[in-house]
């Protein structure tokens, strides 16, 4: 008798997940480096937002001090911190806004320069 039976073989099905075993290889790593990428972005727009927003409290408060100003503040409107960004405030020399974000469980700090003219 002849077996009619249809199907793949060991063989084709092995081929199969190694396939599949080599592309999620090559894939992950670069979807988490999207995903740091997005965070560094992220915290680079927050810390443009601030910068924007102390820009025009100095224009609306010529004589306020601007130093140390934290960028969560109400009197700035920059509204709460993303929970990726642990601080943003101005610096003490107050030419740049310096913040401090977490990337995989690692703190990291940049800054951004202020243009008050």
């Amino acid at each position: 008798m002849k077996n009619t039976t249809q199907g793949f073989t060991l063989i084709e099905l092995l081929i199969v997940i190694a396939i599949i075993g080599i592309l999620a290889a090559v894939l992950i790593p670069n979807l988490l480096g999207a995903r740091g990428k997005a965070v560094e972005t992220g915290a680079g727009a927050y810390a443009r937002q601030c910068a924007t927003a102390v820009t025009k409290y100095s224009l609306d408060n010529p004589g306020a001090t601007i130093a140390s100003l934290g960028c969560s503040s109400t009197s700035i409107g920059t509204g709460a911190l993303p929970s990726y960004v642990k601080t943003a405030a101005v610096s003490s020399t107050s030419n740049s806004i310096d913040y401090t974000y977490t990337l995989n469980g690692t703190d990291k700090n940049a800054s951004i320069a202020l243009n008050l003219n």
